[in-house]
C-alpha cells in the first residue's frame, strides 16, 4: 500500500511520463526519505536567487509549505563590492541579516547542504537532518577557489593585494589602490567561468581614475591581464571598452592566466593559454584577484550536476533535465549566460511561471531567452550598460546606444539598482526589465 502511495505522489511530479509507469514506479516504501521535516518547496540556499524564490513560492503554496537551508547570518548585495573596493561605498551598505531578507512565515533552515537525493526527493544537512520535498529549487550559487592559485589565500596577509569577490578581502582593494605609489598595477581574470564577468575589468578603470584624481597616474602602469581570448563577449560593448582601453593608456594582455602569487615578493606569475608551458612573471605595485570559480561541492557530487558539476537544468524553462520536480536558478545553473543578479531577475520570472505550470501537471510556455545585464562601471561617474541575451546580441531595456559612457547609468548602478534588489528582487516582485523593454521600444524596428 505504501509503496503505490509512492508511486502516485512521484507521477504527480513527473507530468512527461504521464502516470505511473514501470520507470517511475521502482521506488518502494524502505526506499522513501524517512525525514520528520517535509515542505511543499524546499529552497536551497539564501542567496539573491533563493530568496526570490522562496518569496515567490510563499504566495504559490503558503509560507508553512516553504523552507530555505541557508548557513550564513548575513546576506550581501554583491555587486556594490565594485563600488566598495573603489572606495565609493562602505562594505556595511551591502550587508543586511539573512532574517530581515526571509520571506516571514518561510521556515530558516539554518545549516549547510551536506547531500541531495533527488531519487528520494530527500536532502540532508550537515547537522544531520533529513528534509523530504515536493518540489526543489537549487540556488546554491557557487565558489570561489583562491587556493586553486599558488600562494594564495594566505597572500592576503601582506599588503598590496585585494580582491573584490569576497566580503573579507574587498577592503584590502581599496587599502591597495590608496597605499599605490608607482609601479604596476594588475588586475586579473581567471580560466573559469565566473559571476559578474564585467567585475575584474571594472576595477581596473575606477583604480585609473582614482589615479588621475589624486595625481598618481604618470607613475602607475595599468594591466589587465585575462584568460580569455577576447576584452568582452558581446562585440559592441568590447568595442566601446577596447576605445577606452586606448584612450586611457590600459594594458590588456589577453590569454594570460594567473597561477601563483608571491605575496613576499610582489610578485605575479601568469601562464600564457596560448603558449603550454610558457609563463611570465610580473612584478606588482597593487594587485587584484579575481579567483577561480566553480560549482559548489554538495552539487558537484550529486546526482543533479552535469559532467561540469553545475546544475544540468534546460536552459528555457529551468526545469532540471532528469528530475522534473527539481529547478534551478543563478550562478549553480549550467546555463549559457552570465551569471548576475540581472540574469537571476530574469530567470525568476521564467522560473515562477515554469514551477505553476508544473504544479498543475500543464506544460511550461515561457522561455528564458538568457537575458542578463552587466553595468560596465568606467569610472566613479559613468557606465555602459550592457544588456545581451543567449546569443550574445545586445538586448537594451532603454531606446538609446547603451554602449555609451552615461552618467545617469552610473546613478541606476550605484542608487536605484541595489533599492531595487532589496525591495524588488527579494520581495519577488521584480523579475527583470522585460515588460519595460517592450514599452520603452513601442514603434521602434
Amino acid at each position: 500500500m505504501a509503496s503505490s502511495v509512492f508511486c502516485v505522489r512521484r507521477a504527480l511530479w513527473q507530468p512527461s511520463l504521464g502516470l505511473c509507469n514501470t520507470e517511475a514506479c521502482h521506488f518502494h516504501a524502505s526506499s522513501a526519505c524517512r525525514a520528520k521535516e517535509h515542505y511543499k518547496a524546499l529552497v536551497l540556499g539564501g542567496g539573491s536567487g533563493g530568496i526570490t524564490m522562496s518569496a515567490r513560492l510563499k504566495r504559490k503554496v503558503g509560507a508553512e509549505n516553504v523552507a530555505v537551508v541557508e548557513p550564513s547570518e548575513s546576506h550581501y548585495y554583491q555587486p556594490l563590492w565594485t563600488l566598495v573596493g573603489a572606495g565609493a561605498k562602505s562594505v556595511s551598505t551591502s550587508r543586511r541579516s539573512t532574517a530581515s531578507v526571509m520571506p516571514s512565515g518561510v521556515k530558516w533552515i539554518k545549516s549547510r547542504v551536506q547531500e541531495m537525493n533527488p531519487d528520494k526527493n530527500c536532502v540532508r544537512t550537515d547537522d544531520g537532518k533529513e528534509i523530504s520535498y515536493e518540489y526543489l529549487i537549487v540556488a546554491l550559487g557557487l565558489q570561489l577557489h583562491y587556493e586553486k592559485i599558488k600562494g594564495l589565500p594566505e597572500g592576503f596577509k601582506y599588503p598590496k593585494i585585494g580582491s573584490n569577490y569576497s566580503v573579507d578581502t574587498v577592503g584590502k582593494t581599496w587599502k591597495a589602490l590608496q597605499d599605490f605609489r608607482e609601479g604596476n598595477a594588475i588586475f586579473t581574470f581567471p580560466n573559469t567561468p565566473v559571476k559578474c564577468a564585467g567585475a575584474p575589468q571594472k576595477i581596473m578603470y575606477l583604480s585609473d581614475a582614482y589615479f588621475r584624481k589624486t595625481g598618481k597616474r604618470p607613475k602607475a602602469n595599468i594591466i589587465y591581464n585575462t584568460s580569455q581570448p577576447v576584452l568582452f563577449g558581446v562585440k559592441k560593448y568590447a568595442d566601446s571598452l577596447w576605445n577606452i582601453v586606448k584612450t586611457r593608456d590600459l594594458n590588456v594582455n589577453l590569454r594570460h592566466n594567473l597561477i601563483e602569487v608571491r605575496a613576499d615578493r610582489q610578485e605575479a606569475v601568469f601562464e600564457k593559454l596560448d603558449n603550454p608551458g610558457e609563463t611570465v612573471v610580473f612584478e606588482y605595485e597593487m594587485l587584484h584577484v579575481t579567483p577561480p570559480m566553480g560549482p559548489p561541492d554538495v552539487l558537484k557530487s550529486s546526482k543533479l550536476a552535469d559532467e561540469g558539476g553545475w546544475l544540468d537544468i534546460d536552459k528555457d524553462m529551468l526545469q532540471h533535465k532528469k528530475y522534473p520536480n527539481v529547478f534551478g536558478i543563478g550562478d549553480c545553473t549550467n546555463l549559457p549566460t552570465s551569471k548576475t543578479a540581472a540574469a537571476v531577475a530574469a530567470q525568476s520570472a521564467i522560473l515562477d511561471r515554469t514551477i505553476s505550470k508544473v504544479m498543475k501537471n500543464e506544460k511550461p510556455d515561457k522561455k528564458y531567452d538568457g537575458y542578463t545585464s552587466c553595468p560596465l562601471v568606467t569610472s566613479y561617474n559613468t557606465v555602459i550598460l550592457a544588456e545581451f541575451d543567449y546569443t550574445g546580441q545586445p538586448l537594451e531595456t532603454f531606446p538609446i546606444d547603451q554602449s555609451k559612457e552615461r552618467r545617469t547609468m552610473y546613478h541606476m548602478k550605484a542608487d536605484v539598482m541595489p533599492h531595487l534588489y532589496w525591495h524588488g528582487l527579494l520581495k519577488g516582485l521584480w523579475g527583470g526589465p522585460g515588460p519595460y523593454r517592450k514599452i520603452m521600444h513601442l514603434g521602434m524596428k
